[in-house]
Order: C-alpha cells, then sequence, then structure tokens
C-alpha cells in the first residue's frame, strides 16, 4: 500500500515517547532520526504519516531494546487517548453498543486496522485487520491496540465482562508470560485472526457507566468527523476502501467508476493525477489480502486466488512471487514454521 494514505494522531507518538523515556532512551535523538522535535509532540491538531510513525516505532523497539514496547504502550493508552470514540465508547449503554461504535468510527483514530465482531458458537470474537501491509510493526502495533481496547473494555464494563481467550497470528514471544499477565486471561498465538473472545452473553448487559445523551452527543460527532474525513480523503483512498470491502471479487473499472457516479475515463484521469491508477490500487488490495489469507491458513492456495479474481493459479503464482520474492505456498509454509 502507499503509505502516505495513513495518518496517525500525534497523540499516539506522544505515549510512545513517555515510554521510551521510561526505558531510559533519549527521546530527542530518537525523535530527531525521524525528522521530529519533542515540542512538535505538543502539537494535539499534527498527525504523523505511516512511514513516520513505522520508522518510529522500529526506532523505539531498538533504542529501548525493549521487544514488548508495544504491550507496554497498550498499557498507557487510556479510554481518553482515543478521543471522542474513547468517549463514545464509554458512554455506551452495552457492550455490544461500544464494539458497534468502535467498528464504526475506529479509522478516525487508526485506518491501518480494520475492526469487525464475528459470532461464534459460545463466543464473540473482535477482529483486527491490517488494512495494508505493516510487517515491520505488525507486532508492537497489534499489542497495543488490543491491549488498550481490552482496558477500555474493562473499564466500562467495571470488570464484569471476562474476556475468554487473546489471539495474535504471530508466533509466541519470549515475553509471553509477561502478555498473559497484562491481558489477564488466556493468550494464544499463531492463530488464523488477531483479537479477543468474550461470551455470547455479555453483549447485552446494561453498562453502570451508560449516558445516552452522551453517547449520542459523541457519536455525533465521530460522524461529522467521519464525513469530513470521507469528503476530504483522495479518491485512491476511497477506491482502495471500496475494493478492500469485498467479501469475494472486485468491481471492474466500469462498475467502479459506476459507483462513484463517474465515467470511466474520468476515474482513470483523477486516479492519474493522484499518481496512481485502479491497476495499481486493485494489486496493491490484491497483495495486501493475500498475506492476509495466507497467514490464516483458512484457505487453501486455489480458493484465496478465486477470491483475489485469478482464474488461472499460476498467474496467482507469479504476482505473489513478484510482492514477496517467493510463491505463496513458501510464504504460509515460512509462517506456519515461524508460528511453531
Amino acid at each position: 500500500m502507499r503509505e502516505g494514505a495513513s495518518t496517525l494522531p500525534v497523540l499516539y507518538v506522544r505515549q510512545i515517547a513517555e515510554q521510551v523515556r521510561s526505558l531510559g532512551a533519549d527521546v530527542a535523538l530518537w525523535l530527531g532520526e525521524s525528522g521530529l522535535t519533542e515540542a512538535q509532540l505538543a502539537d494535539a491538531s499534527l498527525t504523523i504519516p505511516y512511514a513516520v510513525f513505522e520508522g518510529l516505532l522500529v526506532g523505539a523497539l531498538r533504542v529501548t531494546g525493549e521487544p514488548a514496547l508495544g504491550l507496554l504502550v497498550g498499557e498507557r493508552l487510556l479510554a481518553s487517548a482515543h478521543g471522542m470514540l474513547g468517549y463514545a465508547a464509554m458512554s455506551s449503554g452495552t457492550i455490544r453498543q461500544a464494539i458497534d461504535v468502535v467498528e464504526r468510527y475506529a479509522r478516525l483514530r487508526i485506518s491501518l486496522l480494520a475492526v469487525t465482531h464475528e459470532e461464534h458458537p459460545g463466543e464473540v470474537r473482535a477482529c483486527y485487520r491490517p488494512t495494508q501491509p505493516i510487517a515491520a510493526i505488525e507486532r508492537p502495533l497489534l499489542e497495543a491496540v488490543v491491549l488498550s481496547t481490552l482496558r477500555m473494555l474493562n473499564a466500562i464494563s467495571m470488570g464484569a465482562c471476562t474476556v475468554r481467550h487473546v489471539s495474535f497470528t504471530f508466533a509466541a514471544p519470549d515475553y509471553a508470560a509477561l502478555a498473559r499477565d497484562l491481558f489477564g486471561c488466556e493468550v494464544r498465538y499463531g492463530q488464523s485472526w488477531t483479537g479477543f473472545a468474550i461470551p455470547p452473553e455479555a453483549l447485552d448487559v446494561p453498562l453502570r457507566l451508560a449516558d445516552p445523551e452522551a453517547f449520542a452527543e459523541a457519536a455525533r460527532v465521530c460522524q461529522r468527523e467521519l464525513d469530513k474525513l470521507t469528503a476530504n480523503e483522495s479518491l485512491a483512498a476511497r477506491v482502495r476502501r471500496l475494493l478492500l470491502e469485498q467479501k469475494s471479487g472486485f468491481p471492474s473499472l466500469q462498475v467502479t467508476a459506476r459507483l462513484f457516479g463517474m465515467a470511466p475515463r474520468t476515474l482513470h484521469r483523477r486516479l492519474i493525477d493522484e499518481g496512481t491508477s485502479y491497476r495499481d490500487l486493485l494489486e496493491e488490495v490484491r497483495h495486501a489480502l493475500a498475506v492476509e489469507h495466507l497467514k490464516s491458513g483458512r484457505f487453501a492456495i486455489e480458493e484465496i486466488a478465486w477470491t483475489l479474481g485469478y482464474s488461472d493459479l499460476a498467474n496467482f503464482r507469479r504476482a505473489f512471487k513478484r510482492w514477496e520474492s517467493m510463491p505463496p505456498s513458501e510464504y504460509r509454509a515460512r509462517h506456519q514454521r515461524a508460528a511453531g
């Protein structure tokens, strides 16, 4: 994915900076490597491009020497760190309402991840899926986000909602015992999904902190911000999101243009003006989804190829080798070995 398409609020960098400082590393030197200063972190309106955020997080892992940095940052992130979205969740009437509002407005805070919930026999899963390749920071980012969400869930339910287990797609780290202590439940690694599971009966129990008026106002603010974001985002970002949201198959250039109320030539020209094309965006989305499906282990390679619109398996293999410099079967095998 084009990294410049995603940004993050500076508040998240501020939390990382505080943890870097707590671990005894030089914050000014660490920020300087990415062209930032401590004074800039005080500007609440500042947003950090993904490429810069990635460099900061990778750098923080290096200068602190702390592999569990993501968990330590997640422990710091209170509901207030998530702005109006956190306020809406804290005012929710039920866990179901809180999950729904986070799912709907999560991209106001972090567009790198999509949040969905799935109902399975005996449990409801809140699932986190990257919306673009984030391999360099996947582990610390997901650890921080999932732990922060569970901290917020514990706060709004006042400890009444028991999390059955946390799930990560990557292999168990050396600090797995620390993760277990911080999450306060079983943590499973090498799984087909990332997120946490709660009992279905917890979804609709009334919350003692519920405030319908505060929730309604917070939700209205979130919706206004989402409308503003949608209106101001690039056409490429809108097309990319449309492609990512498809359950199977992708609309053609002609159909995509119709969905956006314009002629195919107009869509093509405007994407070219933004430095991309429908073909490039489709390639990026196929790459991201192929990696996700292979890591999950839920589908055969032939099924993944079909889902991504490749009628010929050989064409999918060639494309994947171009993306990752190895065939999909080898990529899956390496991931499974890493997951133990």
